[in-house]
């Protein structure tokens, strides 16, 4: 089967009038959108220089022109660069000098965060002052699958974001895949509220209803409150996400029309175990959660034999080696209680052992790229373990390794357990240094509102027969909020800086005691 180009995908759509994109009180069919990518297209072959990368910069919320502009550099063989606008300062300069942007189109909301950067005397302009013809002919560029088409950042929760580069077909492939597998057609409608700039977005959204010639509904910015009304306004049939949203919308206040709603599936990654089930109880929908990354060398997805908080079982290229050896990693071994018995061992990194998977690399960046590919393989850098059915658990990144009393361990199996309390509902697990050796493990919680008493959380610790002695927090931060990308990861990084010189309230234990007292105390807690 030949793999698709996003310029393969709109130019089906070209004489199709059925409704194409919506946003708010705007409609467009197909053929317009189609039509109007074709025009900007034309702008931009007249305003890039073509000797030099022609890299466009897109500084916006999810608006119509982002649609277009992706559009229009399918067509004209230009590349759009996606740039977060939580970005500020000198890591948004960074970026746009990173992805060697010739031009950047911004909202006016989002030109002031360009005043006074270093760019390098790049273009900067107003994306809605920006100016194309009234028609063009549709006459795209040749392209093909491997052909360069959009430069994503990644979220940067362990350093500086990678610019990844996204061909036509990585972006094409999963949507024509993702709209395929679930019988999408021009009678559903795509609800796509997570960022643009970010590859959930584009690759599990905006492609999959373009293949499938159904409707996009795009929110500027996510909403949890905004998110039922609009799946009834545009009557949403597909949802994609990304990290907490799911959790987020859960907080609303529930109401016994809940269920009454158009929506039929819900597919994303990162989600809460416990909350997808919840979401489809609640919304009488169906929630798929996939394990993949913007970089696209591995990817896999829950089925409805995977165990809770189980990511589904691996493909049969993708295997887990151990980060030392290299070698196979054997299954997880439990005591009754569910302890992991010999993480040592069964602990490891998920790596494609076929290839590169979709990942095209990094631009600009061959130490990273060297990093990801080693050897022919595509290592994530995330660790995980299987038990003997094969299905595969989350245990961290390779960064999130604590290595506690000579002993490594996984972050996510604890967060997981600190989960299960009734008033936390967010919770991060990281390192702190050990004042003799290794890490000390620290857990930054926040609650529902409900007073959290230290003892009270201690003796639920001490309930928990599948938490270890080495995985009970030393200290534990109360937070109103997780640090957080635009794109829902935690960045563990920050926290971990912070260490224990931190706003809010802490609590902390000493020896084997599983007595919390106060550590020290400010206004951040929930």
């Amino acid at each position: 089967m030949s793999v698709p180009t996003v310029t393969d995908l709109l130019l089906a759509r070209a004489e199709d009038d059925h409704r194409g994109l919506c946003f708010e009180d705007e409609t467009y069919s197909w053929a317009e959108h189609v039509r109007a990518s074709a025009c900007h297209a034309a702008a931009l072959r007249a305003a890039l220089r073509w000797d030099v990368p022609p890299h466009v910069g897109v500084l916006a919320d999810n608006v119509p022109a982002f649609s277009f502009l992706l559009g229009a550099c399918a067509f004209s063989g230009a590349v759009l660069v996606g740039l977060n606008p939580t970005r500020r300062g000198e890591a948004l300069a960074r970026d746009i000098r990173l992805a060697d942007c010739q031009l950047v189109l911004a909202e006016r909301k989002h030109l002031p965060l360009l005043a006074g950067l270093d760019l390098d005397g790049i273009d900067v302009r107003e994306l809605e002052s920006w100016t194309t013809p009234a028609t063009a002919p549709l006459d795209p560029v040749p392209a093909s699958a491997d052909d360069l088409l959009m430069l994503i950042f990644t979220s940067g929760t362990s350093g500086n974001p990678k610019a990844v580069r996204c061909t036509h077909g990585k972006i094409a492939f999963p949507g024509w895949m993702l709209a395929d597998r679930f019988r999408l057609s021009a009678s559903d409608t795509v609800y796509v509220s997570m960022p643009m700039f970010h590859s959930n977005a584009i690759m599990a959204g905006w492609a999959v209803g373009l293949a499938a010639g159904a409707s996009v509904a795009l929110r500027r910015r996510f909403s949890a409150s905004g998110f039922l009304p609009d799946v009834r306004k545009f009557g949403a049939t597909y949802a994609n996400y990304v990290g907490k949203p799911l959790s987020y919308v859960l907080t609303t206040p529930p109401r016994p029309d809940d269920a009454d709603n158009p929506l039929r599936l819900v597919y994303g990654n990162e989600g809460a175990s416990a909350d997808l089930t919840k979401f489809e109880q609640r919304f009488g929908c169906k929630v798929i959660d996939a394990f993949g990354s913007t970089e696209g060398g591995v990817g896999f997805a829950r089925t409805d034999d995977t165990p809770p908080n189980s990511l589904g079982r691996p493909t049969d290229d993708v295997a887990i080696l151990h980060p030392h050896t290299g070698l196979p990693c054997p299954p997880a071994e439990f005591d009754p209680d569910g302890r992991l018995l010999n993480a040592e061992e069964a602990v490891g990194e998920l790596v494609n052992t076929s290839g590169a998977g979709w990942f095209a690399g990094y631009y600009r960046d061959p130490d990273a790229d060297a990093e990801r590919l080693r050897d022919g393989r595509y290592h994530t850098g995330d660790l995980a373990y299987a038990d003997t059915e094969g299905f595969c658990y989350f245990a961290g990144r390779l960064g999130d390794w604590l290595r506690v009393d000579g002993e490594n361990l996984g972050t996510a199996p604890i967060e997981q357990i600190l989960l299960r309390h009734p008033a936390i509902t967010d919770t991060a697990v990281y390192a702190v240094p050990d004042p003799v050796t290794g890490d000390q493990v620290m857990a930054a919680i926040v609650t529902n509102g409900t007073p959290l008493d230290p003892a009270d959380f201690g003796r639920f610790l001490v309930g928990q027969p599948d938490l270890g002695p080495k995985q009970i927090p030393r200290y534990v931060r109360t937070m109103r909020e997780l640090p957080r990308t635009s794109t829902f990861k935690v960045l563990k990084r920050q926290l971990s800086t912070e260490g224990l010189n931190c706003p809010g309230t802490i609590w902390t234990r000493s020896g084997q005691d599983i007595t919390y007292t106060v550590l020290s105390s400010a206004d951040d807690s929930g």
